[in-house]
């Protein structure tokens, strides 16, 4: 490579990184305005929304208490967290024995139930959320229980696309020398595969607690009003005639956040290994 090339290369990866630079920084933006917000006076969150808070604006942590009194958060937070734990366990679980099940066992059934889990991963939700809501009603599936099992059906398709791709690249021969060693299927996925399949679980757990822990739709068909995840209640600051207690929801919002950016900062080293992983064909 010349002294030209070199140089256009260093001009193309200096205008990339300021691009993307600039990129990340608009799509920051509206936490850190949630979070500037979530200290000043609901009246000056209207007026002046991109001022820094100040003497005459600033409210400390009133904010955040009003909003915990408002909307039984810390109540709110427990369901979310049973909730999204529980949904990420079960599919982790079920998914990585289906992906294994499927990629091992090669027929016919096997391939056209991967196609149909694949399938599954295109499919709109609100192509099906009046017939599942009503189906869920009539099974008695209204509760956090019943609300796991069904984010165990929405969220099952992306993870089997991501666990067959890991299980794939996994030597078949180690298995095999586990079953000569005495292993039954169900330990040899124990004490073997599902070891192996750290980073694409790892994976598969941040994207679906993020979703999850966000999702307001699902919850909102669900479970009743009283029982609300975190973002139903967040929803219920709004009042009558459109008005809204600005100041305690982006309190209530930055709380919202906060759990979830700090698992996603602590496991995100695995994404990208997992992901990558993920797409090997066979």
């Amino acid at each position: 490579m010349d002294n030209k090339e070199m140089e256009v290369s260093k001009t193309t990866g200096t205008v990339l990184t300021v691009c993307l630079t600039a990129l990340s920084l608009g799509f920051l933006f509206p936490v850190v305005l949630v979070l500037i917000n979530s200290f000043k006076s609901k009246l000056f969150i209207s007026n002046a929304p991109f001022q820094l808070p100040n003497g005459d604006t600033y409210v400390g942590l009133a904010n955040y208490t009003e909003g915990i009194r408002k909307t039984g958060f810390f109540q709110a937070f427990g369901r979310s967290l049973f909730i999204t734990v529980a949904s990420v366990a079960v599919i982790i679980l079920f998914t990585s024995m289906t992906a294994w099940f499927i990629t091992r066992v090669k027929s016919v059934f096997t391939s056209l139930l991967y196609y149909v889990f694949v399938f599954a991963m295109i499919v709109p939700f609100q192509m099906v959320m009046f017939t599942m809501s009503k189906t869920a009603n009539d099974l008695y599936l209204n509760s956090m229980y019943g609300l796991v099992l069904l984010y165990l059906g929405f969220g099952a398709g992306q993870a089997v696309f991501l666990f067959c791709g890991f299980v794939k690249a996994i030597p078949l021969e180690i298995e095999e020398a586990a079953m000569i060693d005495g292993c039954s299927p169900l330990q040899t996925y124990i004490n073997v595969v599902f070891p192996m399949l750290k980073p694409t679980a790892v994976t598969v757990a941040i994207l679906n607690s993020m979703w999850i822990w966000n999702d307001y739709l699902l919850p909102s068909l669900i479970l009743p009003q009283e029982k609300g995840t975190i973002p139903m209640v967040i929803q219920n600051l709004k009042g009558g005639y459109g008005s809204i207690d600005m100041g305690a929801m982006m309190a209530m919002l930055v709380l919202a956040i906060l759990p979830i950016v700090v698992f996603y900062l602590s496991c995100q080293k695995y994404i990208i290994k997992g992901v990558a992983a993920g797409a090997v064909k066979g």
